[in-house]
């Protein structure tokens, strides 16, 4: 009996590992907000308005950024070779739903958490009508 005991806990072992989240490049994952840190400047990711996040190509770890700033000078000082590539989410300033950044609407003069002032959108219809409108492209070039 305790022979089959040992053999019955690899295979329950290997059920729970099967079914663990896998880690995909299509889908932002969940943040952990007030405890996740930015990858930048390391202060708690809080805001849930204007946090990004893109997984590294290669070995799918994930980074998390507080600000759209703190991204674009990671991307800069690091010289990440995949920058202009990889797939990165912003939230909606307006419903903390995670969009696709580089298709994204900005606007500036925001609060934000580093104080860079971009925030993003999923559709130019959630602008005020009077605001000036940015590309994802624009706002990294302003930040730089």
């Amino acid at each position: 009996m305790l022979k089959l005991k040992f053999l019955f806990l690899p295979f329950i072992l290997f059920l729970f590992l099967g079914c663990s989240e896998q880690k995909t490049d299509n889908a932002p994952a969940e943040l952990h907000w007030d405890r996740d840190m930015c990858d930048r400047c390391v202060m708690v990711i809080s805001d849930r308005k204007n946090a990004l996040q893109y997984r590294e190509p290669a070995t799918k770890k994930l980074y998390k950024f507080d600000d759209i700033g703190c991204m674009a000078l990671w991307f800069n000082e690091e010289n990440l070779s995949y920058k202009d590539s990889v797939k990165i989410w912003i939230t909606d300033a307006k419903s903390g739903e995670w969009i696709d950044a580089r298709s994204a609407f900005y606007t500036a003069g925001n609060v934000t958490p580093m104080a860079f002032g971009y925030s993003g959108y999923k559709s130019k219809e959630s602008i005020g009508l009077n605001e000036e409108i940015f590309t994802y492209n624009e706002v990294i070039k302003k930040i730089k």
